[in-house]
């Protein structure tokens, strides 16, 4: 199921990106995505908090995700023109935090999508 939501994931940048282009803020790419994977039949949350737990108390800390889709893929967006290795490791904390198996980082400040788009695994 979770190879299904990420290739439909990858699809519906694609599409967003297509339509946009690049050099917009983060947040019309995510009101797009969100619209777009909602459109295609999944449940998407915007902007959902992610408390961190530590030592058994949990605390708000003010993280929130992006987007997560039918509670199990995140996915977090980024307009810059450069991903950097903290983007990866802001994802891969994101998922430990959260238990989430598969995340994808999306960049569209690129001129193909498909140059912006990385995938990323937990291995919880």
């Amino acid at each position: 199921m979770l190879e299904i939501i990420g290739k439909e994931i990858v699809d519906s940048a694609i599409k967003v990106h297509m339509a946009l282009g690049p050099g917009l803020l983060e947040s019309a790419y995510e009101v797009c995505l969100s619209y777009e994977l909602a459109t295609r039949g999944f449940r998407v949350d915007r902007q959902l908090p992610l408390p961190v737990t530590y030592y058994e108390v949990v605390l708000e800390a003010g993280y929130r995700l992006d987007l997560v889709v039918d509670s199990s893929v995140v996915i977090e967006l980024k307009s810059v023109e450069h991903v950097l290795p903290i983007h990866e490791a802001q994802l891969l904390s994101y998922m430990r935090l959260g238990d989430y198996r598969l995340g994808y980082l999306l960049n569209f400040n690129t001129r193909r999508m498909k140059d912006g788009i990385k995938r990323m695994v937990n291995q919880l």
